[in-house]
């Protein structure tokens, strides 16, 4: 007997053992977290029948749910303009996916034929049907998330409406950039990658970070270059964002038959490890897949893990 019990002690800090590395610790909430939306789930966006009146909304678009089922009112946002990010340097007019044309001051807004959930920025669309508060209102939207921030003793729940943040209603511009014009740029205050005839190359600095971030490409900057040349794709909400998972991300490492996951704790929806319980240097890692130019090894400490 006491061997047997000293067998399964052995066994259980061997698995503790092997566990200790991954950042993920077992969970037993929905991943849905806040998109549960009170119990209502996966139809509190795409309603299996009739778009934005089967969630009991209203719309003077006929063909409210058209794509992907969607079951908010996007039609106050179609053809609007919108000034993400610093100053007017990221513009982003939103498509017509409607039935019929649109005016928006002087300017008519022709509808796109055929659009899909592809259509350029209709995820950021669909993303603001709840999280506008501004030009689209959502009764699903409490307007603060339900992580919890401390900062310096200070905790709160930050808000979730970008269009009425508690700042002058409409200002987008303390917004992270979206858009045509927020692309990842391969220069000495970026990554030192390249990317050229379609394909995107790490540089030597990259590739370490690669390593020292868990495993390659994980989460946002596979999102901007698995297509190629990374000019010709940009940020978007879904970008950063994995709207069907608030709590755990899949780490993808490899590709094809030889690919293996890797699941990993997150916040905020974000498509990567940012667990703010950890004291560690993650959150700052999630940003810095992109923004190379602010990592430990654009600076020559090439040695220091993600934690």
């Amino acid at each position: 007997m006491k061997k047997l019990l000293l067998l399964c002690v052995l066994i259980m800090v061997a698995a503790s053992l092997a566990f200790a590395g991954l950042p993920g610790p077992v969970q037993t909430t929905d991943v849905l977290g806040a998109h549960t939306i009170y119990g209502r789930g996966c139809q509190g966006c795409h309603v299996p029948h009739s778009g934005v009146y089967g969630n009991g909304g209203t719309s003077s678009d006929t063909t409210s749910g058209n794509i992907a089922l969607w079951g908010q009112n996007l039609q106050p946002l179609y053809g609007q303009t919108l000034q993400f990010g610093d100053g007017t340097n990221f513009p982003v007019t939103l498509p017509n996916t409607g039935a019929v044309a649109i005016t928006i001051g002087t300017t008519v807004i022709n509808p796109i034929a055929n659009p899909t959930a592809d259509t350029p920025l209709w995820s950021t669309m669909a993303c603001l049907s709840c999280h506008d508060g501004n030009i689209a209102t959502s009764s699903a939207m409490k307007g603060t998330t339900v992580e919890q921030l401390t900062i310096n003793g200070h905790t709160f729940n930050a808000p979730t409406l970008l269009g009425n943040d508690g700042t002058v209603a409409g200002n987008y511009h303390n917004d992270h950039p979206i858009g045509p014009n927020a692309i990842v740029t391969c220069s000495t205050w970026d990554w030192d990658c390249t990317y050229a005839a379609g394909t995107y190359s790490m540089g030597p600095n990259e590739t370490i970070f690669s390593s020292n971030y868990l495993n390659p490409f994980m989460g946002v900057i596979r999102n901007l270059t698995d297509g190629g040349d990374p000019t010709g794709q940009y940020v978007t909400c879904t970008t950063c964002h994995d709207q069907h998972s608030m709590t755990a991300f899949k780490a993808t490492i490899g590709t094809g038959t030889t690919a293996s996951h890797q699941y990993v704790k997150t916040s905020f929806f974000l498509r990567g490890y940012y667990d703010m319980t950890t004291g560690g240097n993650n959150t700052a890692q999630f940003c810095r897949q992109c923004h190379g130019g602010e990592a430990n090894e654009s600076h020559g400490v090439y040695s220091v893990p993600t934690t």
